[in-house]
């Protein structure tokens, strides 16, 4: 039977401590507490001893926490505790790398002179490069043909004949023969002379022909094709003397050669010139008369002396 006490006048009803327990079983109550990991449900049958007034849970549950996952026998090891893994061996630089093929050598550049340079223009007319009687100089004229010729084959358009270039042009063209390396020359009608030139030794030069003939007692024994000074530094005009000659003698004012110089005004003379042979008549002189033809210059330097007649007229 439950006991009953009597305080001024209250009655208090005073339930049996196994009541206590079982309501707390019988509604399934769980207290749970979470420090850093889960928590599990244990029944304490010692329980009774802490319900009492203000003492304990008051619930006969006792809280006790897991082990950590880290201290469970079925725990994998640690990833430390792995071997590491071995890296992938790289392709070394040198294997991977091929070197830079070697540059080609020149064989011929601007201001090359020669039977191969002559060669050289020979086989490019005969696959319409060059358009000219070869001359046996490398001038500006043969540079550009070159680079045309290295523009139309995916060389590298330098206008200097390498070793690659060389090799490509020698493919592609037979051996010149004779007349192709020296076409014979288209006979012009010598025009007709000065006055002043009918007597005597006489460097006879026209500059509406563009010609000089060399005569003597008014016969013309050769004649050439000669060009003149621009109009900022043009030819005199006039009777002159040959004054003195040079056979390899170099500008020093402009420092270019002058073959076969014979000089009949200050610094003017008659002489082979290169640029001639190579550029024509688009080019011009300083004020002197070029000769482009450089076996009938040399043939009349040993001709010519010192102290003949020297005629420059329109």
């Amino acid at each position: 039977m439950p006991s009953t006490s009597t305080r001024t006048g209250t009655r208090r009803t005073r339930r049996p401590r196994t009541a206590t327990l079982r309501v707390a079983l019988a509604t399934g109550a769980v207290l749970a507490v979470t420090v850093g990991c889960s928590a599990q449900v244990v029944t304490d049958p010692a329980g009774a001893a802490d319900d009492k007034p203000g003492g304990g849970t008051g619930t006969g549950v006792r809280i006790e926490p897991t082990e950590p996952a880290s201290s469970s026998p079925s725990a994998e090891p640690a990833a430390a505790s792995k071997p590491p893994a071995t890296p992938a061996a790289k392709p070394s630089k040198s294997a991977s790398e091929k070197p830079a093929p070697p540059k080609p050598k020149t064989v011929m550049a601007s201001g090359a002179e020669g039977d191969q340079v002559r060669e050289l223009q020979a086989r490019l007319r005969q696959i319409a490069h060059f358009n000219r009687a070869p001359t046996g100089y490398y001038g500006s004229v043969t540079a550009t043909a070159v680079s045309s010729f290295q523009a139309k084959r995916g060389l590298p358009q330098t206008g200097t004949t390498d070793t690659v270039t060389w090799q490509k042009l020698l493919g592609m063209t037979k051996k010149p023969t004779a007349a192709e390396l020296r076409p014979p020359a288209a006979v012009k009608p010598a025009p007709k002379p000065d006055p002043r030139c009918m007597t005597g030794r006489v460097l006879c030069i026209s500059k509406n022909s563009r010609s000089l003939s060399w005569m003597i007692d008014g016969k013309v024994l050769s004649t050439m094709d000669v060009r003149f000074g621009s109009q900022y530094t043009p030819t005199r005009e006039g009777t002159f003397k040959v004054g003195w000659k040079s056979r390899d003698h170099v500008s020093t004012l402009y420092d270019t050669p002058m073959p076969y110089a014979m000089f009949f005004s200050g610094g003017q003379a008659v002489h082979y010139s290169a640029d001639f042979a190579a550029r024509g008549y688009s080019g011009a002189s300083h004020g002197c008369v070029n000769v482009r033809d450089k076996k009938k210059i040399a043939a009349l330097f040993d001709e010519v002396r010192t102290g003949d007649k020297v005629v420059v007229y329109k």
